[in-house]
């Protein structure tokens, strides 16, 4: 049987695959560690057969990518300098190519079917967690929390709070109705489950402020372009003397309290120290990408001693930014730091300046999600990560010529502000 071209790499026709391959991606990032090598093939089969089809319309002009790709290729580069040369030359060039494939899926998939592909795939890892999940002991809280197939609390609340975004943006951002939104609704309920067993306090947190904040500039939608940007001015400085506030008053420790924490984070605040102690040692350039938590490694062997991880894997300093300036140093940070500034920057300008733009309020939404996780995890920094690949997803897509916008669900209830201001 022959499969037309534009079944799997025309953004229009291609819904079916897309939600396949995005959905076969988000279980490849969960489970590799178990499934092994043939899960990550899979991974790399689903987007490069794309390339087979028509690379010249898949891959595009690499030219415009440098940007999306400095990051990556400091930390080719920084191998050369590491410790662990082997491990660092190995996993920067699985980073790259990790990218590409976010880079093939954001030129052949549309955000909408991005955002029904990722609540399948977050109703499929989340099922094979809540029915072969387990509990573990934190050693950074101190309990005993359920981490389902994972080995952190933290990555089971990860994927539990891209379910209930992408639920809220399959209804809300691009209106669903019938399957769609029945599906959305049944995984929405069993992330909000996955969530508050969890019990991780940064998954719930910002997925309480990403989504209050995505229906926040929804409502802007009701204002002519021009009012919005005096507007959110408003907002942000109300919520920064909200937040002084709050903080003066203790709000901080109270919401901490309501998960077992306090004001150190239950040894986070400790593990940062150690973080930019060891980044004051190669300031500029970093030990190398991936060359500080290796077996023999001093340092390491140590926290991993003090923090009781046996199996000396899967630990970071729980902080994009320290762990870049520990691996890349300055130049790293500030390299990762600039994309994803230019994401936040880029899609909130449309938000504020432009019609009705569904997708880039998705896209911000994600750009914030990672934003307010990027203190507390390192979620856009590793290969076969979730996190990553929506990273380098959303800021490919502002390489892309813009389209008139999606029917988004606001659409069908808010009169046109451009044709108010003009009458």
């Amino acid at each position: 049987m022959k499969i037309a071209k534009s079944a799997l790499i025309d953004p229009e026709r291609n819904e079916a695959y897309g939600i396949a391959a995005i959905a076969l991606s988000f279980f490849v990032f969960a489970y590799s560690a178990k499934f092994g090598q043939i899960s990550i093939l899979g991974y790399y089969g689903v987007w490069f057969l794309l390339v087979l089809a028509d690379y010249r319309r898949v891959l595009g002009n690499y030219i415009k990518y440098l940007w999306i790709f400095s990051f990556a290729l400091f930390c080719f580069v920084s191998a050369f300098w590491s410790p662990a040369f082997g491990t660092s030359l190995r996993t920067a060039i699985q980073y790259m190519t990790h990218i590409v494939c976010a880079l093939v899926a954001m030129r052949t998939i549309s955000l909408q079917t991005l955002t029904r592909g990722a609540i399948v795939g977050v109703a499929v890892v989340l099922a094979y967690s809540l029915l072969f999940g387990n509990y573990l002991y934190d050693v950074i809280d101190g309990s005993y929390s359920f981490v389902g197939a994972f080995s952190s609390k933290n990555q089971l609340g990860f994927y539990a709070s891209l379910g209930i975004f992408f639920s809220y943006a399959t209804v809300m951002i691009f209106g669903a109705r019938r399957l769609w939104f029945a599906a959305a609704g049944i995984i929405s309920l069993i992330s909000a489950y996955s969530l508050l067993a969890s019990q991780s306090a940064t998954s719930v947190i910002t997925t309480v402020a990403v989504v209050a904040l995505c229906i926040g500039l929804q409502g802007f939608m009701f204002l002519a372009p021009k009012n919005r940007r005096f507007f959110f001015a408003a907002a942000v400085v109300l919520a920064i003397v909200a937040g002084v506030a709050g903080l003066q008053l203790g709000a901080a420790d109270a919401v901490l309290g309501v998960f077992g924490k306090d004001s150190t984070l239950t040894g986070r605040t400790y593990l940062w120290q150690q973080g930019i102690a060891a980044a004051g040692q190669n300031p500029f350039l970093g030990i190398g990408y991936q060359g500080y938590w290796v077996p023999g490694f001093a340092d390491a062997e140590r926290l991993w001693d003090e923090f009781f991880i046996t199996g000396r894997s899967g630990f970071h300093f729980h902080n994009t930014y320290i762990e870049t300036m520990v691996e890349t140093g300055l130049v790293g940070t500030l390299l990762i730091v600039t994309i994803l500034l230019t994401i936040l920057g880029s899609y909130l300008k449309r938000l504020l300046t432009m019609g009705r733009t569904p997708e880039a309020l998705l896209c911000f939404g994600i750009g914030t999600l990672l934003l307010v996780r990027s203190f507390v995890e390192i979620d856009i920094m590793n290969p076969y990560h979730v996190g990553s690949f929506l990273f380098y997803f959303t800021a490919g897509k502002l390489t892309l010529p813009r389209t008139a916008p999606a029917r988004a669900y606001f659409d069908q209830y808010l009169p046109n502000p451009t044709t108010m201001q003009a009458s």
